[in-house]
């Protein structure tokens, strides 16, 4: 069976939580009988892989993300439409073509709708509506819709009354070794002590409450580490120029290297989890690997995801009141792990996948 997979920037993985799903499907294919094909962006990959763990790489010469996702995804479909038994859609923005594509391809198409785009507070109306638009095509005209947290599959059963596979990501990737040699020498690069910061990594926008929790750990007089892209908007270079002389807030640019990256989670006292939307988090999956206790924004895809176990906060007040408590008030590192490794292991999620196909 070739099963192509569509809607991504493509492998290696170096951007965001659907391109470490390719990889991680990718590298869990253990059937001589599936032949994955995975669509990259010619402008993002200098060194063009032709195989990549067993998979076949195929090159479209457009960027993955911004205004030409769509033409992306679209040339995408129309390519894998003719070397494809099944197409793995990841994210809908390509899915507005789907009444024409199936006016000449038949081919199955596995649909992961990703976290309601629609709602982001970062794109503008006429972007939420097209969004939505192509969410709807997405549902009507997919063979099996993929939906990653039980709150999204709530929603597409309510929204359009179809149901959908529940497919959340793996987080296991992330244990990897770290000496003490390289953890000494990240201790110290980033001036940071054992256990003795918060950390919260994602991308710098406001649906992820950035300012409600720098705002929160400033009042608190707490020290956290935040990790992200602070120049990529306005928001986050106003919010890293406000912050960069304080005492307890220390704002870091994204970490790209895995094992540093892993150090500094492992050491942390507590982790900041702030997305409002998107569904289950690749980030906070990767988290809870660590047995570091959580406490993450009050909404319905984190509670799910951490099954009402971490602790919550819906405001600055209350994430204030929260750190100034007793810190066995959200001892819940190691129910997280529990939670992790019942739910979250790659292994059990490219099973799932291979299931729909």
């Amino acid at each position: 069976m070739k099963v192509a997979i569509i809607g991504t920037v493509g492998v290696p993985a170096n951007y965001g939580g659907f391109e470490t799903l390719v990889e991680q499907l990718v590298r869990h294919n253990k059937s001589e009988d599936l032949q994955y094909a995975v669509y990259c962006s010619k402008k993002s990959y200098n060194d063009e892989r032709w195989v990549y763990h067993g998979a076949k790489t195929e090159y479209v010469g457009l960027n993955a993300n911004g205004m030409q996702s769509i033409p992306y995804d679209i040339l995408s479909l129309i390519k894998a439409s003719r070397n494809s038994d099944v197409v793995l859609v990841l994210g809908v923005s390509g899915c507005a073509f789907l009444p024409v594509f199936r006016l000449f391809s038949k081919k199955k198409l596995v649909i992961n709708i990703d976290g309601l785009e629609h709602r982001r507070d970062k794109w503008n109306k006429w972007v939420r509506k097209f969004l939505k638009f192509s969410e709807k095509q997405a549902v009507k005209y997919g063979d099996v819709i993929v939906t990653d947290n039980k709150g999204i599959t709530d929603y597409v059963m309510e929204e359009y009354g179809k149901p959908s596979e529940l497919i959340a990501y793996g987080g296991d990737h992330v244990l990897t070794d770290v000496d003490e040699e390289l953890t000494e020498k990240v201790l110290n690069d980033y001036n940071i002590a054992k256990n003795q910061y918060a950390l919260g990594i994602c991308r710098i926008e406001p649906e992820n409450n950035v300012h409600t929790i720098l705002n929160a750990f400033e009042e608190a007089k707490k020290k956290i580490v935040f990790i992200g892209n602070w120049q990529k908007s306005e928001y986050g270079k106003s919010l890293a120029e406000k912050y960069k002389d304080s005492k307890y807030i220390r704002i870091t640019s994204a970490v790209y290297d895995l094992n540093v990256l892993n150090v500094i989670r492992s050491n942390c006292s507590v982790y900041l989890h702030g997305h409002s939307a998107g569904g289950t988090n690749p980030s906070l999956v990767e988290a809870m690997f660590f047995a570091k206790p959580l406490i993450a924004f009050d909404c319905v895809y984190n509670r799910e995801s951490t099954e009402n176990k971490a602790t919550y906060f819906k405001d600055k007040e209350e994430l204030v009141s929260i750190l100034n408590g007793e810190p066995d008030r959200y001892a819940n590192g190691n129910q997280m792990l529990e939670i992790a490794r019942r739910r979250y292991t790659w292994e059990t999620i490219a099973r799932q996948y291979e299931a729909l196909y």
